[in-house]
Parts: structure tokens; sequence; C-alpha cells
């Protein structure tokens, strides 16, 4: 059960000179309590839905799972109605926004102390090059992309932005094959968010890493989104806005391609430019 709008509100909007009540759409934030084991982990704003994905994702991002089968059974709170074959959910009736991941055997990594995670940062575990480059090897190869194609996914994304259309609130996160052929796509308040729900259903159908897609986001392309694409294999991202500093600089220390301030017809490739055929 997805709840990406919060109920309607009433505004005071200025038109023309006057005053009007409208009512207005927005998206939904609230907090998920993320645990490990039955213990706190997270706790992470999010747009609700999809939170077994976002959870799936995130560990994973952070490395804590380097696996499916790592995970053992997953206790989610039953208001949230989602279902996955394959592996063990259990209803948790009395906690709402809750998503607690009990591991089997022994993990990637378990994490030194809890992390807290907005709707503004998805920085977590991993905050420097060398830190992350102990858990990640370089992104792999992958395919080569028409250069003219990644515009065009931008596009393909804004149009299957549904939510954003009624509430122009959320970032959105697609992964595309080489092709440019739509393969998932999700919305939230947070982009890193976005992205973890997008790595997380990439998990749960066994395609990580995902090193023959290309990862398009409606943002800007910060630390927290580059590192997402390296934990996930993902050899090209491309980004509406403009990459930081320390993403570049991960990005070349990756091998990943980055693109970013992406139009009708440009772009800037900040690193790894050979996998883009003219």
């Amino acid at each position: 059960m997805t709840r990406p709008q919060a109920p309607p509100v009433q505004t005071q909007r200025w038109v023309d000179g006057e005053w009007r009540q409208a009512g207005d759409l927005l998206a939904a934030e609230e907090p998920l309590q993320l645990s490990l084991d039955g213990e706190p982990l997270s706790i992470v704003m999010r747009t609700p839905g999809n939170d077994l994905e976002l959870a799936l994702g995130l560990l994973w991002s952070e490395g804590v799972i380097t696996a499916l089968d790592q995970v053992a059974r997953v206790r989610i709170s039953a208001e949230a109605g989602e279902t996955e074959p394959g592996l063990a959910l259990e209803p948790d009736l009395v906690e709402s926004n809750q998503v607690d991941v009990h591991l089997a055997g022994r993990p990637g990594r378990r994490p030194q102390r809890s992390f807290l995670s907005s709707s503004a940062c998805g920085v977590c575990g991993a905050t420097t090059l060398e830190s992350l480059a102990l858990d990640f090897p370089p992104v792999a190869p992958g395919p080569a992309v028409d250069a003219a194609l990644l515009p065009e996914l931008v596009e393909r994304l804004r149009a299957q932005q549904r939510v954003f259309e009624q509430t122009g609130g959320l970032h959105a996160a697609g992964l595309f094959s080489a092709d440019g052929t739509l393969e998932v796509l999700r919305e939230d308040v947070g982009r890193h968010n976005a992205v973890d729900k997008v790595v997380g259903r990439a998990l749960l159908d066994g395609r990580l890493p995902a090193s023959e897609s290309v990862l398009a986001v409606s943002g800007r392309a910060g630390y927290e989104v580059v590192q997402k694409a390296v934990a996930a294999g993902i050899p090209v991202l491309a980004a509406v806005g403009a990459p930081s500093s320390l993403a570049v600089a991960t990005a070349r220390r990756f091998d990943l391609t980055l693109a970013g301030f992406l139009k009708k017809d440009r772009f800037n490739v900040y690193s790894a430019p050979e996998r883009l055929q003219r």
C-alpha cells in the first residue's frame, strides 16, 4: 500500500493581486524506524511506500548486507501492506512506520553506530573515499551507451513521475537498460531514498550488481547518490542537476560515468566519458 500523498490542505493563494482560497496536494513525509535484528539503527524521513525496498537498498549501500540470502526475515508494519514472494515478511500489527531486518549468518558488515537519514542528506556510514574503497570495487566496464540517449532518459523519467505531477514535491530515480528501456522507477521526498528504493528493488529481483544499467535521477548528483550507484555497481549515472565536488571525485575514483545538467540538447560529463558513444 503506497501513501505518497498527504491529505489535501487549504491554503491562501496570491493570484493577480488578490488572495484566494485554494486546496493543495502535498507529498507525504513520515519517519521510518529502521531496525537491525531488533535493535534501532536509523530513522529515515521518507515518503511512505516501498519501505522494504528502501530498507534493503539502504543496508546494501551501507555494506551491511552483500547478498539477499543474508536476510532471514523482515518484520514490517502491517499498514504498509507489502508482500514479497520468496522473502519471509512478518506483519507488525502494533507499530507503524517500522521495518526490522533480521539477518541470517554473518552479514557483510555490521554498523558501528546508529545513523540518522533525513530527506535532505543520505550520507550515513561511508563518509570518505578511503572507507568507501574498502567496501566496494570500481564499477565494471558496463555497456556502451548512446550519448544522445541520456537527455531522453530524463524526459522518460519525468513522464512517469505521476505523484510529482500532482504535488511537485518528490524526487525520482529510474533504472534503465542501455537501450533506454525503463526497468524500475521510484519517487520520494529524498533523492537518496528514491535511489535506495530502486537499489532495493534490484536486489529483490536478483539484479545486483546492476552492471548493465543506467541510473537517472531528477535532482542534483550529490555524493550520497554517487555512493549508492557505486555500491550497486551501476556504471552510468545521469542527473538533471549539478554534481558536487565530492560526487565528481568519487565518480572518478570508482570509474563511474557521471553526467549532469542534462537538457534536451546538452549535458556535461565529469568522469569516464568513454562509455558514451557519439
